[in-house]
């Protein structure tokens, strides 16, 4: 069984959206989606200063396995990447909800418009 945190949301498409502020957000890849990719080879990531789009494709994740697209769970402007990951793109697979984040997004509404799912929904979907 995998790991899911009480204290994040989720999204069908298996990305982790963690508030840091009231308007600023980060985000990775679930664990379940870290352990049915494999080996993580390599990351594309969304440039720092561009608008993403909620459910639009922002990067990219590429394992031993497969290429997998990843999607912006929310809208805002990226605000941060995780450059770490560029040359230990493996981060993801030992720490998803820790080390192995992938952006940091600012929204400019007062609070998320998109509907994420609890801890308990994902669960489910992933069961």
């Amino acid at each position: 069984m995998s790991l899911v945190p009480e204290n994040l949301r989720y999204t069908k498409e298996h990305e982790w959206v963690s508030e840091l502020s009231p308007t600023r957000f980060r985000v990775g890849i679930t664990d379940y989606a870290q352990s049915a990719l494999g080996d993580i080879v390599y990351i594309q990531l969304p440039k720092s200063g561009s608008e993403v789009k909620a459910n639009s494709v922002c990067g990219e994740v590429e394992s031993t396995k497969s290429v997998s697209e990843i999607y912006a769970p929310i809208s805002g402007k990226v605000v941060a990447v995780n450059d770490n990951l560029d040359s230990k793109p493996e981060t993801i697979n030992s720490d998803p909800y820790g080390a192995g984040w992938i952006v940091e997004i600012e929204i400019s509404a007062t609070k998320l418009e998109e509907p994420l799912l609890s801890p308990q929904e994902y669960q489910k979907l992933t069961a």
